[in-house]
């Protein structure tokens, strides 16, 4: 099978290096699954996404000329935008007891500190891009 840029194929994991994983694909085919292109999440370590002789989808995202193939798992993954649904039978005893202000508090609470790390990433992510390339007082 021909290898097509845009097709979601399966490949096997066959080397793990600092910057990705190298991928064996269909007719001794192989590509590179950058780091960044591993998982939507912050990928530190590889190691603590794939495994050597590992099973994983990957999408072909070019060819070069001279023939190298680059890949991505978290393009390979369907889109998905149905929201999460939750299960409100299951809540715990303790949410049971709590009054609503009380609960109202808690999800306020939880929201501000998720609101806090968003805004610490994207601080970080923009503290990163205006690092390179000429010098910041910091």
């Amino acid at each position: 099978m021909p290898v097509t840029v845009g097709k979601v194929v399966e490949g096997t994991v066959t080397g793990i290096t600092n910057f990705g994983a190298f991928i064996e694909l269909s007719e001794g085919k192989s590509g590179l699954v950058h780091i960044s292109e591993i998982s939507d999440d912050y990928v530190k370590k590889v190691t603590d996404y794939l495994k050597k002789d590992q099973k994983v989808k990957v999408k072909i995202l070019s060819v070069s000329n001279d023939g190298k193939i680059s890949l991505s798992i978290r393009q390979a993954k369907p889109k998905t935008n149905n929201p999460i649904e939750i299960d409100w039978d299951k809540n715990d005893e303790k949410q049971k007891s709590m009054s609503f202000e009380d609960k109202l508090s808690k999800f306020l609470k939880d929201s501000n500190e998720k609101q806090d790390m968003i805004k610490m990433r994207e601080g970080r992510r923009n503290l990163g891009q205006r690092c390179r390339g000429r010098s910041v007082d910091l």
